[in-house]
């Protein structure tokens, strides 16, 4: 992967709105800044109670009154994709896990608000005290690419994994965007949690373990990390496809492969194309191009720099006054560094909205909700995972704490 200097640009001072398309590649209609539901994916699609219109012109006077009155007892965090209005009364905003690690690094907080989706909450809940409660804004707010690995569907894998023998030479890593159930059955089977920017010590310690790996959920993250951070080759990778028989994948396959791959991916990473790489060069002579490496492997291998949302950060913030950015990521994130530096030239990556659609149902009344429900000496939302799950979960957390 090449990576070029930064290119000296104009300045920009204002931020432009990509274009909100009718529908994806697909043909589903996305739901733009929380509005809609998908019930066949969604761990909810309501509410109990009354929420405040969204209309209320105090809102935040009352987000403002409701955090003063519960204090110290009350922790909100706020994920970088969080639209504005939410992120503004987070006491912490980060990634997924430093959100987590946050979470237990407060022990007195009697309440965590997390303002994230619900692996996020699951993973705070594991990393907390028992006698903490973790509290999420909205049961819609869930991650599809959680949801595309099932315990069901990864047992079924396993299972086969044994028939064939080679499950003794497989070690499971998941990534930190999967559900409880996940990273609880990678903790039962000898595994580790990765993020997006330890995912190469996670593979580098798994194979220290085992001559294979089976890595949960997302396909680009495992397969970009092994090809372009551990030399291996795209042969090396298979893809496990849940919906297929035997994964749709060959016993030789399977006996041959170093990585089985899961069929998950990021809907809003997953956007993200060669044509808009190309495209965004052609525009904008000298654009950086930065991207996350949920993108696809041509996207990622088009890109000068790729990086966890953090790394994404970092990159912006050090980069050169004047310089031009095209940034594949979420696009809340994207226009809040773009405003945060009108001295550089900041732009999408894609030229259509890439909302996350499920955080971006964290909205302000929702908050304003969840605290004045706490306030009324209520919990709303409590997110609480079983001893077991929460047990082996933790077991393959911790590992991934203690890579060198």
């Amino acid at each position: 992967m090449s990576v070029s200097p930064c290119a000296t640009m104009f300045f920009v001072t204002t931020w432009t709105e990509p274009a909100s398309p009718r529908s994806t590649s697909t043909g589903t209609a996305l739901l733009l800044l929380g509005r809609g539901s998908d019930p066949a994916s969604e761990r909810g699609v309501d509410c109990p109670g009354d929420l405040p219109a969204p209309s209320d012109p105090d809102l935040v006077a009352r987000a403002t009154a409701a955090k003063a009155a519960l204090g110290d007892r009350a922790f909100i965090l706020g994920h970088h994709y969080q639209r504005d209005e939410v992120i503004q009364f987070a006491d912490v905003t980060g990634d997924s896990f430093k959100l987590a690690q946050q979470a237990a690094a407060r022990p007195d907080a009697e309440f965590i608000i997390f303002c994230g989706v619900h692996f996020m909450a699951e993973s705070a809940d594991i990393l907390t005290t028992p006698a903490q409660k973790v509290i999420l804004p909205d049961l819609a707010a869930g991650c599809s690419m959680a949801d595309m690995a099932v315990l069901g569907q990864v047992q079924t894998a396993w299972e086969q994994f044994e028939d064939l023998g080679i499950a003794g030479d497989i070690v499971p890593v998941t990534y930190m965007n999967s559900s409880a159930d996940i990273k609880g059955f990678v903790g039962a089977n000898k595994g580790v949690v990765c993020t997006s920017s330890n995912a190469k010590r996670a593979l580098d310690w798994a194979f220290e373990q085992g001559s294979k790996v089976f890595f949960l959920p997302d396909q680009h993250l495992g397969r970009n990390t092994a090809v372009l951070e551990m030399g291996f080759d795209l042969d090396d990778c298979v893809l496990y496809d849940p919906h297929k028989p035997n994964g749709g994948l060959t016993d030789e396959e399977l006996r041959n492969a170093r990585m089985i791959l899961w069929r998950g991916h990021c809907s809003v990473h997953g956007r993200f194309t060669l044509d808009s790489v190309r495209e965004v060069r052609e525009r904008v002579p000298g654009v950086n191009v930065l991207v996350h490496p949920e993108c696809r492997h041509d996207v990622v291998r088009a890109a000068d720099y790729v990086g966890s949302t953090e790394y994404i950060i970092r990159a912006l913030d050090a980069a050169e006054p004047g310089s031009s950015w095209a940034v594949g990521t979420e696009l809340n994130l994207v226009r809040r560094m773009a405003l945060a530096h009108p001295d550089k030239q900041i732009m999408f990556l894609d030229r259509s909205v890439c909302y996350c659609s499920t955080m971006n149902r964290i909205d302000l009344p929702h908050l304003v909700w969840a605290l004045e429900e706490l306030v009324a000496g209520r919990v709303p939302n409590q997110i609480s995972v079983d001893g077991e799950t929460a047990h082996h979960a933790r077991v393959a957390l911790d590992q991934m704490l203690a890579l060198p």
